[in-house]
C-alpha cells in the first residue's frame, strides 16, 4: 500500500476510479452532467482555495522566520509549484462554475442578478474577481518576485507586495464568496 501512496498521480488516479465507481453503484441513473460538473467544481474550488490559505495561512508568515539561506528552498521550489496548481485550479473552478451555471439554466440570471438568483450571482462575480486577481495580478507580480522574470531587487520587493496584498484580497472575498456558493442550494429563492 506504501508504493501506491508514494505516487500521487496513482492515488489521484484511484481516488476518481472510486468516485465513479460510487457513482455507478449508488447512483448511476441520476448521474447528469450537472452533478459531474458540480463535483468538478468543487474539487478544482477546493484546490484553490485550499491553496490560497495555505500561501496566506502558512507560507506568508512564515517567511520572515525562515533563515535567509534557506528562503530560495521556498521561493526557487515550493512556491512556483504551489502558484502553478493555484492559478490552474483558479481557471478552472471559474470554467467549471461558469458552465454549470448555463447547464442549469441560471447563467445569466445569476450574473444580472436576477431575483432568486442574487446570491449566487454575488458568489460567482466574488470568484471571478478573485480568477481575475489570480492571473491578473498574482501571477505577474510572483513571477517578478520570484525571479521567474528578470526584474531588479527593487522590483521583486514590490512586486511580492502586491502580490501578497492581492492575495490577502482574495482571502478575505473567499468567505463571502463560499458561504454564497455553499448557500445557494440549500435556502429558498
Amino acid at each position: 500500500m506504501g508504493k501506491i501512496l508514494e505516487n500521487l498521480n496513482t492515488v489521484l488516479l484511484i481516488g476518481l476510479v472510486l468516485a465513479i465507481g460510487l457513482m455507478m453503484g449508488f447512483h448511476a441513473d441520476a448521474i447528469t452532467e450537472s452533478v459531474v460538473l458540480r463535483w468538478l467544481h468543487v474539487f478544482f474550488g477546493i484546490t484553490w482555495i485550499g491553496l490560497l490559505y495555505y500561501f496566506n495561512f502558512v507560507q506568508i508568515p512564515t517567511m520572515p522566520s525562515i533563515p535567509a539561506e534557506l528562503k530560495p528552498g521556498v521561493s526557487k521550489y515550493i512556491a512556483p509549484k504551489a502558484l502553478f496548481y493555484f492559478r490552474w485550479a483558479a481557471a478552472m473552478t471559474m470554467l467549471i462554475g461558469l458552465l454549470l451555471a448555463w447547464s442549469n439554466g441560471y447563467l445569466v440570471e445569476a450574473l444580472t442578478f436576477k431575483p432568486g438568483f442574487q446570491l449566487i450571482g454575488t458568489g460567482m462575480w466574488l470568484g471571478l474577481i478573485m480568477g481575475f486577481n489570480v492571473w491578473g495580478v498574482i501571477w505577474p507580480n510572483q513571477k517578478k518576485a520570484l525571479g521567474l522574470v528578470e526584474a531588479d531587487d527593487a522590483t521583486k520587493a514590490k512586486s511580492a507586495r502586491v502580490a501578497m496584498l492581492a492575495s490577502r484580497t482574495n482571502t478575505l472575498l473567499s468567505i463571502p464568496m463560499l458561504y454564497a456558493m455553499a448557500s445557494f442550494q440549500s435556502l429558498p429563492r
